[in-house]
Protein backbone atom coordinates (compact mmCIF):
# COMPACT_ATOMS: atom_id res chain seq x y z
CA UNK A 1 0.00 0.00 0.00
CA UNK A 2 1.50 3.43 -0.51
CA UNK A 3 0.27 7.06 -0.67
CA UNK A 4 -0.39 9.43 -2.87
CA UNK A 5 3.62 10.18 -3.52
CA UNK A 6 3.83 6.68 -4.18
CA UNK A 7 5.84 6.23 -0.67
CA UNK A 8 5.14 3.11 1.28
CA UNK A 9 1.69 4.31 3.78
CA UNK A 10 3.51 3.40 6.55
CA UNK A 11 6.23 6.07 6.71
CA UNK A 12 3.39 8.92 6.40
CA UNK A 13 1.56 7.24 9.67
CA UNK A 14 5.08 7.21 11.58
CA UNK A 15 4.68 10.61 10.93
CA UNK A 16 1.70 11.52 11.25
CA UNK A 17 0.28 9.27 13.81
CA UNK A 18 2.85 7.30 15.69
CA UNK A 19 4.84 7.66 18.90
CA UNK A 20 8.00 7.81 17.09
CA UNK A 21 6.65 10.54 15.08
CA UNK A 22 5.14 14.53 15.53
CA UNK A 23 7.60 16.04 13.37
CA UNK A 24 7.51 19.65 12.87
CA UNK A 25 8.86 19.61 9.13
CA UNK A 26 10.31 16.97 6.87
CA UNK A 27 12.16 18.01 3.50
CA UNK A 28 12.41 16.06 0.10
CA UNK A 29 15.58 16.97 -1.38
CA UNK A 30 16.60 16.83 -5.15
CA UNK A 31 18.93 18.24 -7.71
CA UNK A 32 19.29 15.81 -10.46
CA UNK A 33 22.54 17.75 -12.02
CA UNK A 34 24.49 16.59 -9.44
CA UNK A 35 22.41 13.60 -8.30
CA UNK A 36 21.63 14.61 -5.26
CA UNK A 37 18.67 13.00 -3.13
CA UNK A 38 18.38 13.88 0.70
CA UNK A 39 15.94 14.26 3.70
CA UNK A 40 15.75 16.46 6.18
CA UNK A 41 13.72 16.14 9.00
CA UNK A 42 13.03 18.72 11.67
CA UNK A 43 11.63 16.68 15.03
CA UNK A 44 11.31 19.64 16.91
CA UNK A 45 12.40 23.34 17.40
CA UNK A 46 10.63 24.15 20.86
CA UNK A 47 14.24 24.71 22.55
CA UNK A 48 15.78 26.60 19.31
CA UNK A 49 17.24 25.83 16.30
CA UNK A 50 16.95 22.22 14.91
CA UNK A 51 20.96 20.77 15.14
CA UNK A 52 22.23 17.64 13.81
CA UNK A 53 23.97 15.98 11.54
CA UNK A 54 24.59 14.90 7.91
CA UNK A 55 23.88 11.14 7.15
CA UNK A 56 25.54 9.80 3.87
CA UNK A 57 24.34 6.03 3.35
CA UNK A 58 23.53 4.10 0.63
CA UNK A 59 20.06 3.04 1.76
CA UNK A 60 18.25 0.27 0.25
CA UNK A 61 14.88 2.66 -0.62
CA UNK A 62 14.12 6.04 -0.56
CA UNK A 63 11.62 4.87 2.40
CA UNK A 64 14.06 3.02 4.55
CA UNK A 65 15.96 6.56 4.11
CA UNK A 66 13.06 8.78 5.06
CA UNK A 67 12.25 6.36 8.62
CA UNK A 68 16.01 7.06 9.19
CA UNK A 69 15.76 10.76 8.76
CA UNK A 70 12.47 10.85 11.57
CA UNK A 71 14.18 8.27 13.96
CA UNK A 72 17.44 10.29 14.08
CA UNK A 73 15.93 13.69 13.80
CA UNK A 74 13.27 12.84 17.01
CA UNK A 75 16.71 11.35 18.81
CA UNK A 76 18.43 14.62 18.42
CA UNK A 77 15.61 16.72 19.94
CA UNK A 78 15.78 14.06 22.82
CA UNK A 79 19.92 14.48 22.70
CA UNK A 80 20.47 18.22 22.59
CA UNK A 81 17.59 18.18 25.65
CA UNK A 82 19.24 16.23 27.92
CA UNK A 83 23.05 17.71 26.83
CA UNK A 84 21.23 20.98 28.54
CA UNK A 85 21.64 22.75 24.65
CA UNK A 86 19.02 25.50 23.52
CA UNK A 87 18.61 23.73 20.42
CA UNK A 88 15.78 20.96 18.53
CA UNK A 89 16.21 17.70 17.07
CA UNK A 90 17.06 18.07 13.18
CA UNK A 91 18.77 15.06 11.03
CA UNK A 92 19.53 14.54 7.63
CA UNK A 93 20.28 11.78 5.41
CA UNK A 94 21.94 11.93 1.97
CA UNK A 95 20.58 8.75 -0.23
CA UNK A 96 23.70 6.94 -2.19
CA UNK A 97 27.06 5.57 -1.49
CA UNK A 98 29.31 8.47 -0.34
CA UNK A 99 32.20 6.33 -2.22
CA UNK A 100 30.89 6.45 -5.84
CA UNK A 101 28.70 9.46 -6.17
CA UNK A 102 29.94 12.17 -3.61
CA UNK A 103 31.45 15.46 -5.48
CA UNK A 104 31.71 18.97 -4.43
CA UNK A 105 28.98 19.89 -6.46
CA UNK A 106 26.46 17.75 -4.62
CA UNK A 107 27.32 18.97 -1.60
CA UNK A 108 27.05 22.30 -2.61
CA UNK A 109 23.68 21.76 -3.92
CA UNK A 110 22.79 19.89 -0.59
CA UNK A 111 23.71 23.34 1.28
CA UNK A 112 21.67 25.07 -0.89
CA UNK A 113 18.89 23.19 0.43
CA UNK A 114 19.95 23.42 4.21
CA UNK A 115 20.39 27.19 3.62
CA UNK A 116 16.83 27.52 2.41
CA UNK A 117 15.45 26.68 5.45
CA UNK A 118 16.62 29.80 6.72
CA UNK A 119 18.24 28.96 10.04
CA UNK A 120 15.50 26.45 11.50
CA UNK A 121 18.23 23.54 10.71
CA UNK A 122 21.90 23.51 11.61
CA UNK A 123 23.73 20.37 9.73
CA UNK A 124 27.12 18.78 10.94
CA UNK A 125 29.26 15.54 10.12
CA UNK A 126 27.72 11.74 10.62
CA UNK A 127 28.25 8.76 9.39
CA UNK A 128 29.59 9.40 5.82
CA UNK A 129 30.66 13.05 5.77
CA UNK A 130 33.33 14.19 7.03
CA UNK A 131 34.99 18.11 8.26
CA UNK A 132 36.31 18.29 4.40
CA UNK A 133 32.39 17.90 3.55
CA UNK A 134 31.46 20.74 5.83
CA UNK A 135 33.71 23.08 4.75
CA UNK A 136 32.38 22.43 1.06
CA UNK A 137 28.60 22.80 2.47
CA UNK A 138 29.64 25.76 4.27
CA UNK A 139 30.21 27.80 1.16
CA UNK A 140 26.38 27.51 0.31
CA UNK A 141 24.79 27.47 3.90
CA UNK A 142 26.21 29.42 7.07
CA UNK A 143 24.16 27.56 9.30
CA UNK A 144 27.13 24.70 9.23
CA UNK A 145 29.22 23.13 11.55
CA UNK A 146 31.82 20.71 12.31
CA UNK A 147 33.87 22.70 9.96
CA UNK A 148 37.92 22.52 9.65
CA UNK A 149 39.80 24.93 12.32
CA UNK A 150 40.96 26.67 8.87
CA UNK A 151 37.19 27.46 7.87
CA UNK A 152 36.20 28.74 11.17
CA UNK A 153 35.39 25.66 13.17
CA UNK A 154 36.07 23.07 15.70
CA UNK A 155 36.97 20.70 13.27
CA UNK A 156 36.17 16.36 14.33
CA UNK A 157 33.53 16.49 16.97
CA UNK A 158 34.61 12.07 17.45
CA UNK A 159 37.27 13.34 20.04
CA UNK A 160 34.44 14.56 22.65
CA UNK A 161 31.81 12.24 21.08
CA UNK A 162 34.59 9.30 22.68
CA UNK A 163 34.81 11.78 25.82
CA UNK A 164 31.03 11.62 26.65
CA UNK A 165 30.63 7.79 26.02
CA UNK A 166 34.10 7.68 28.11
CA UNK A 167 31.89 9.61 31.49
CA UNK A 168 29.23 7.49 30.35
CA UNK A 169 31.00 4.26 30.93
CA UNK A 170 32.53 5.65 34.32
CA UNK A 171 28.97 6.31 35.50
CA UNK A 172 27.95 3.06 34.64
CA UNK A 173 30.53 1.70 36.56
CA UNK A 174 29.79 4.14 40.18
CA UNK A 175 25.75 3.01 39.66
CA UNK A 176 26.73 -0.62 39.03
CA UNK A 177 30.11 -1.70 41.20
CA UNK A 178 30.18 1.26 43.50
CA UNK A 179 33.61 2.94 41.27
CA UNK A 180 34.07 4.89 38.68
CA UNK A 181 37.17 3.39 37.85
CA UNK A 182 37.29 1.10 34.69
CA UNK A 183 40.82 -0.24 35.44
CA UNK A 184 40.99 -4.19 35.10
CA UNK A 185 37.36 -4.40 33.37
CA UNK A 186 36.70 -5.39 29.85
CA UNK A 187 35.08 -3.59 27.58
CA UNK A 188 34.20 -4.62 23.80
CA UNK A 189 33.64 -2.20 21.51
CA UNK A 190 32.01 -2.84 18.05
CA UNK A 191 32.75 -0.26 15.43
CA UNK A 192 36.12 1.26 16.09
CA UNK A 193 36.04 4.35 13.63
CA UNK A 194 35.77 7.61 14.11
CA UNK A 195 34.27 7.74 17.68
CA UNK A 196 35.75 3.82 18.59
CA UNK A 197 39.32 4.01 18.35
CA UNK A 198 39.08 7.53 20.68
CA UNK A 199 37.34 5.52 23.15
CA UNK A 200 39.56 2.97 23.04
CA UNK A 201 42.39 5.94 23.74
CA UNK A 202 40.57 6.30 26.87
CA UNK A 203 40.09 3.15 27.98
CA UNK A 204 44.01 2.26 27.79
CA UNK A 205 44.91 4.82 29.56
CA UNK A 206 43.21 4.23 32.08
CA UNK A 207 44.01 0.56 32.38
CA UNK A 208 40.64 -1.32 30.69
CA UNK A 209 41.71 -4.66 28.80
CA UNK A 210 39.65 -4.03 25.25
CA UNK A 211 37.65 -6.23 22.90
CA UNK A 212 37.14 -4.75 19.52
CA UNK A 213 35.21 -5.85 16.08
CA UNK A 214 35.01 -4.02 12.53
CA UNK A 215 33.35 -4.34 9.82
CA UNK A 216 36.81 -2.65 7.98
CA UNK A 217 39.96 -4.88 8.49
CA UNK A 218 41.70 -1.87 8.09
CA UNK A 219 40.38 0.08 11.28
CA UNK A 220 40.95 -3.08 13.34
CA UNK A 221 44.77 -3.22 11.87
CA UNK A 222 45.25 0.00 13.19
CA UNK A 223 44.10 -0.26 16.70
CA UNK A 224 46.18 -3.36 16.75
CA UNK A 225 49.38 -1.95 15.75
CA UNK A 226 48.80 1.11 17.98
CA UNK A 227 48.14 -1.04 20.98
CA UNK A 228 50.50 -4.26 20.94
CA UNK A 229 48.95 -5.53 24.30
CA UNK A 230 45.41 -5.08 25.99
CA UNK A 231 43.75 -4.91 22.99
CA UNK A 232 42.31 -8.25 21.26
CA UNK A 233 40.07 -8.19 18.45
CA UNK A 234 37.12 -10.68 17.39
CA UNK A 235 36.12 -12.04 14.11
CA UNK A 236 32.43 -9.77 14.02
CA UNK A 237 29.77 -8.55 16.82
CA UNK A 238 28.20 -11.60 17.21
CA UNK A 239 31.04 -12.86 18.74
CA UNK A 240 31.65 -10.07 20.72
CA UNK A 241 28.10 -9.78 22.30
CA UNK A 242 28.79 -13.34 23.36
CA UNK A 243 32.66 -13.36 24.46
CA UNK A 244 33.07 -14.48 28.10
CA UNK A 245 34.17 -11.97 30.84
CA UNK A 246 32.66 -8.90 29.23
CA UNK A 247 31.97 -6.19 31.79
CA UNK A 248 30.67 -3.57 29.61
CA UNK A 249 29.21 -3.34 25.48
CA UNK A 250 29.92 -0.56 23.05
CA UNK A 251 28.18 -0.54 20.30
CA UNK A 252 29.92 2.16 18.18
CA UNK A 253 28.57 1.67 14.33
CA UNK A 254 25.29 1.50 13.28
CA UNK A 255 21.58 1.80 15.19
CA UNK A 256 19.52 -1.32 16.37
CA UNK A 257 22.46 -3.28 17.97
CA UNK A 258 20.59 -3.81 21.27
CA UNK A 259 17.59 -6.52 19.29
CA UNK A 260 15.40 -9.57 20.36
CA UNK A 261 18.33 -11.44 18.80
CA UNK A 262 21.27 -9.90 20.26
CA UNK A 263 19.92 -8.72 24.00
CA UNK A 264 19.56 -12.68 25.11
CA UNK A 265 23.13 -13.36 23.83
CA UNK A 266 24.86 -10.27 25.84
CA UNK A 267 27.57 -11.41 28.12
CA UNK A 268 28.52 -8.11 29.48
CA UNK A 269 26.32 -6.26 32.68
CA UNK A 270 26.38 -2.81 30.99
CA UNK A 271 25.74 -1.35 27.23
CA UNK A 272 27.19 2.34 26.89
CA UNK A 273 28.24 3.07 23.49
CA UNK A 274 28.07 5.72 20.65
CA UNK A 275 25.95 4.50 18.25
CA UNK A 276 22.93 6.26 17.84
CA UNK A 277 19.26 4.55 17.46
CA UNK A 278 20.95 1.31 19.52
CA UNK A 279 17.33 -0.17 20.62
CA UNK A 280 15.66 -1.63 17.31
CA UNK A 281 12.06 -1.41 19.38
CA UNK A 282 10.17 -0.08 22.47
CA UNK A 283 10.51 -3.01 24.68
CA UNK A 284 13.93 -3.65 24.38
CA UNK A 285 14.84 -1.45 27.38
CA UNK A 286 12.77 -3.60 29.09
CA UNK A 287 14.61 -6.65 27.79
CA UNK A 288 17.59 -5.45 29.18
CA UNK A 289 16.05 -4.91 32.27
CA UNK A 290 14.83 -8.39 32.87
CA UNK A 291 18.42 -9.50 31.85
CA UNK A 292 20.10 -7.13 34.75
CA UNK A 293 21.44 -5.23 32.21
CA UNK A 294 22.24 -1.49 32.72
CA UNK A 295 21.55 0.80 29.46
CA UNK A 296 23.68 3.77 29.31
CA UNK A 297 20.95 5.91 26.93
CA UNK A 298 22.83 6.11 24.07
CA UNK A 299 21.64 9.97 22.92
CA UNK A 300 22.75 10.82 26.70
CA UNK A 301 25.88 9.71 26.43
CA UNK A 302 27.27 10.08 22.87
CA UNK A 303 26.43 13.97 23.15
CA UNK A 304 29.69 15.33 23.58
CA UNK A 305 29.94 15.72 19.72
CA UNK A 306 26.88 18.00 19.53
CA UNK A 307 28.42 19.21 22.47
CA UNK A 308 31.23 20.71 20.71
CA UNK A 309 29.32 21.48 17.01
CA UNK A 310 27.12 23.50 18.94
CA UNK A 311 29.80 25.40 20.65
CA UNK A 312 30.98 26.42 17.35
CA UNK A 313 28.37 28.33 16.84
CA UNK A 314 29.41 30.59 19.42
CA UNK A 315 33.02 30.74 18.77
CA UNK A 316 34.45 27.31 19.74
CA UNK A 317 36.40 27.04 22.60
CA UNK A 318 37.84 23.14 23.28
CA UNK A 319 38.76 22.77 27.13
CA UNK A 320 35.02 25.29 27.56
CA UNK A 321 33.19 22.02 25.34
CA UNK A 322 35.20 19.60 27.43
CA UNK A 323 33.82 21.06 30.42
CA UNK A 324 30.25 20.19 29.65
CA UNK A 325 30.92 16.63 28.42
CA UNK A 326 32.48 15.83 31.31
CA UNK A 327 28.85 16.52 32.86
CA UNK A 328 27.68 13.43 31.05
CA UNK A 329 28.85 11.43 33.67
CA UNK A 330 26.40 13.38 36.59
CA UNK A 331 23.50 13.13 33.73
CA UNK A 332 24.15 9.79 33.56
CA UNK A 333 23.52 9.04 37.26
CA UNK A 334 20.84 11.02 37.66
CA UNK A 335 19.24 9.31 35.10
CA UNK A 336 19.82 5.70 37.13
CA UNK A 337 18.58 7.53 39.99
CA UNK A 338 15.49 8.64 38.25
CA UNK A 339 14.75 5.08 36.68
CA UNK A 340 15.22 3.66 39.96
CA UNK A 341 12.99 6.50 41.38
CA UNK A 342 10.40 5.86 38.71
CA UNK A 343 10.51 1.86 38.60
CA UNK A 344 11.65 2.42 34.73
CA UNK A 345 13.97 1.45 32.67
CA UNK A 346 16.93 4.29 32.11
CA UNK A 347 15.97 4.47 28.76
CA UNK A 348 12.41 5.64 30.03
CA UNK A 349 13.79 8.27 32.74
CA UNK A 350 16.08 9.70 30.14
CA UNK A 351 12.76 10.53 27.94
CA UNK A 352 10.49 11.84 30.43
CA UNK A 353 13.77 14.31 31.64
CA UNK A 354 13.75 15.45 27.98
CA UNK A 355 10.52 15.25 27.66
CA UNK A 356 9.66 17.71 30.28
CA UNK A 357 12.44 20.19 29.34
CA UNK A 358 11.16 20.39 25.55
CA UNK A 359 7.46 20.62 26.94
CA UNK A 360 8.65 23.33 29.51
CA UNK A 361 10.17 25.33 26.78
CA UNK A 362 6.87 25.20 24.70
CA UNK A 363 4.89 26.78 27.17
CA UNK A 364 7.51 29.25 27.64
CA UNK A 365 7.35 30.34 24.44
CA UNK A 366 3.59 30.36 24.06
CA UNK A 367 3.09 32.32 27.05
CA UNK A 368 5.96 35.25 25.75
Amino acid sequence: MTDVTGAPADVLHTLFHSDQGGHEQVVLCQDRASGLKAVIALHSTALGPALGGTRFYPYANEADAVADALNLARGMSYKNAMAGLDHGGGKAVIIGDPERIKSEDLLLAYGRFVASLGGRYVTACDVGTYVADMDVVARECPWTTGRSPENGGAGDSSVLTAYGVYQGMRASAQHLWGDPSLRGKRVGIAGVGKVGHHLVEHLRAEGAEVVITDVREDAVGRILAAHPTGVTAVADTATLIRAEGLDIYAPCALGGALNDDTVPALTAKVVCGAANNQLAHPGVEKDLADRGILYAPDYVVNAGGVIQVADELHGFDFDRCKAKASKIFDTTLAIFARAKEDGIPPAAAADRIAEQRMHDAALARRAN
